[in-house]
């Protein structure tokens, strides 16, 4: 296994975390480990979760973006077809296929440091390495790890004004 710096903004989970992130997606989080990345206003934007449910079941999307405006703006993205567009330059701009594949790679090794399910050892999220299917996937990689490793969140997120280190808080409710 690689050995991987720690995740720079990752924090426990609480209670408070949990229900909220209950009230952003309207459902309950399974497996949850952490908090991988918050809101400037300190909701969760992104947990880390284990790579089997609590019933077994192999769960790949280890950092899952919760933060609805986020979210609502990458889905927005997907239906405008951007997902297709960047499988298409994967094919075609070595230099981004090379660092899309670091990316995967690094989500195997980070998903890694909380277990194993071998159903599902090779597979990422968001489609990587060969094509990009989810860009919420690829925007919880980003945010978790930081700027440089994911270069598709990258460029999605700069283009939304959602790449610094502060996370600009864009929630409604504010604090929690």
């Amino acid at each position: 296994m690689t050995q991987l710096d720690p995740l720079p903004f990752e924090s426990p989970a609480t209670e408070t975390d949990l229900a909220v992130m209950r009230e952003q997606l309207g459902r309950d989080m399974r497996a949850v480990v952490s908090i991988a990345r918050r809101c400037a206003c300190g909701r969760p934007a992104v947990v880390r979760t284990a790579p089997r449910l609590e019933d077994g079941t192999p769960f790949p999307t280890s950092l899952y973006l919760t933060l609805p405006w986020l979210t609502l703006e990458l889905s927005r993205l997907e239906a405008g077809g951007i997902m297709a567009e960047f499988s298409d330059r994967l094919t075609a701009e070595e230099e981004l296929a090379a660092g899309y594949l670091r990316a995967h790679e690094r989500y195997l090794a980070r998903r890694e440091e909380l277990g194993t399910a071998e159903e599902i050892r090779d597979v990422s999220a968001g489609g990587m390495p060969v094509r990009v299917k989810c860009l919420h996937a690829l925007a919880g990689q980003a945010l978790a790890e930081g700027p440089g490793i994911n270069p598709v969140a990258d460029e999605v997120l700069a283009g939304l004004g959602a790449d610094d280190q502060q996370l600009v808080c864009r929630c409604e409710q504010g604090a929690r």
